[in-house]
Order: structure tokens, then sequence, then C-alpha cells
């Protein structure tokens, strides 16, 4: 983690960028790659893809944001529509850092901010990979035990470290026992950022609106952009079921599920997801009709 954090004070810079200001880390040289971090406490750029930046580095030029609402960035999300609002934050740094298009690559909430800007701009976005993405199917399923565990974290006495371990350790991952007790600290010292604890990102919503539940937009199956999906099998936030949802509804979607995996595919099967993940970038960026 002090490795990371050496990386991100050396190489990050702040973007101003449609009204806020965004933290972004880029390394590597070669096609542009938009890594986008999930929404659980504590979460951000750099961090989120630890096990990952290096290898993929060697091929692509990674562009590391904290999201609006994360890390080091400007705090506050549109809580009515999140996946639109850090889609159009997103699109306005790739304009800010002079990228036309770029290859996009996301978990959880990075993975719907992802499928959005897809959505809402396909010019701009050439090939997905998405992890467990969230807004999957959730106006046709009760929301997990997991993902009430992230919505509710800044709920009730607020957040401590035991509900950020029991989130980490129990709702992130498989195998609890491999976070070292360096990131639980890591994670929850920084969801005490006193910004984030006045106005959490993201929280349990009073009704679903329809922008929260990205299999119900009509323009999916018009999406021709090349996507990998990765889906850990034993996901405790994001059911696996949502995987073959969106493979049923995009046209050139392929979909990888691992067993004994949870929430973060990044991290428990890292050399896996690094070499699916360039197999994918590195085909031809035109999209397949």
């Amino acid at each position: 983690m002090d490795a990371i954090a050496s990386v991100e004070s050396q190489q990050g810079r702040t973007v101003r960028a449609a009204g806020r200001d965004i933290f972004v880390v880029e390394i590597g040289e070669g096609p542009p790659l938009l890594m986008l971090h999930g929404g659980g406490p504590g979460a951000s750029g750099l961090p989120n893809f630890v096990r990952n930046v290096s290898a993929l580095a060697e091929r692509f030029r990674l562009i590391v944001p904290d999201m609006p609402g994360f890390g080091w960035s400007t705090k506050g999300v549109d809580r009515k529509d999140p996946f639109g609002d850090l889609a159009t934050a997103m699109l306005a740094l790739l304009d800010a850092l002079g990228v036309g298009r770029t290859h996009a690559l996301g978990n959880s909430l990075g993975g719907s901010c992802a499928l959005r800007m897809a959505l809402e701009a396909p010019a701009r976005v050439d090939r997905l990979v998405l992890l467990g993405p969230g807004g999957i199917d959730t106006s046709r399923r009760p929301p997990t035990e997991g993902l009430l565990h992230l919505l509710d974290y800044y709920a009730g006495e607020g957040p401590s470290r035991e509900k950020c371990e029991t989130f980490l350790r129990k709702d992130l991952v498989f195998d609890g026992a491999s976070l070292p007790d360096a990131l639980i600290d890591a994670r929850y010292a920084a969801s005490l950022d006193p910004e984030v604890v006045a106005n959490p990102p993201l929280a349990r919503p009073k009704e679903l609106s329809a922008d929260l539940d990205l299999t119900l937009d009509s323009r999916l199956s018009a999406l021709n952009n090349p996507t990998l999906v990765l889906w850990g099998v034993e996901d405790r936030v994001n059911p696996a079921s949502g995987g073959r949802s969106l493979q049923e509804r995009m046209p050139n979607c392929d979909l990888y599920l691992f067993s004994r995996t949870g929430h973060w595919v990044q991290w428990e099967r890292a050399a896996e997801f690094n070499a699916a993940t360039i197999a994918h970038l590195s085909q031809s960026t035109t999209a397949r009709s």
C-alpha cells in the first residue's frame, strides 16, 4: 500500500472537469484504458487495482481516477442517478485529458459508470471490461446483504472499523483472510473523511429509479462495443446471475465466471484477470458488427 501511495504522490494530479476537481493517476504508454474503482467504504482509484496496474501498464496508458465522491476528488454524487452523474464526470475528464476514445474498465460502481458511458457516448468508448457491475437486474430482485452493508455503511451509528471489516472480509472477497489488516486499516481511515461522512456518495435509495437498473435501458441491445464481463460466482454484493443477464442483452458480450471468487475479481484472481483483460483489449479496436 505504501508503494501505491508513493506512485499516487509522484504521478497523480488534480484535473478540473465539469466543475469538479478529479484526482487522476496516469501510468504506462499505449492505447488509453480508463480504470474505474468500486463504491465501497474507503474506495479510491489506484489502490483498487494494486495487483493489476503493473501488468496492464506494459500495454496501455492507464487513466486511473478517484471518481467524484471518493478519494482525493470533489465529494458529492447525484444519488438519484449516480451512474449518469459519474459517467458525465468521466467523459469530462477524458475531454480535459485530450482523450477522444478509450477502453473502459470498471468494477462494481465503476462498471456501472463504464457501461453508462458507453450507452451515452458509444463513440467515446472502445472496448469494455466489466467486473461484477452494479445496476444489473436491480428492479427484479431484492438487494443482497452485501449491497445493504455497503449502502448502510454511513447510516445508523455511522462508520466503524467493525462495519468496514465486515464488508471487506465477508462481502468483498470469497476468502476474507486473504485481505491484510493494513488494507482494512487504510480503507477504514479513508472512509472517515469528514466530507464523505457528511455526504456519502452511496446510500440506500428511498425508491428505485429506472436509472438504477441498466438492464431496463433500451439502448443496451444496440450497444456493439465488444464487452468482457468478469464475475465471481460467490459475489455477495452483485449476484453473478447479472453476467448472464448482460450477455443476453448485449450483442458483443463475452462472460467469464470465476469459482471460489467474490466481488473483487481483480484482487482474488489477479493473474487470470490481467491475462483476460489484456487479451480482450489487444484485439482489433473496431467493434464487431
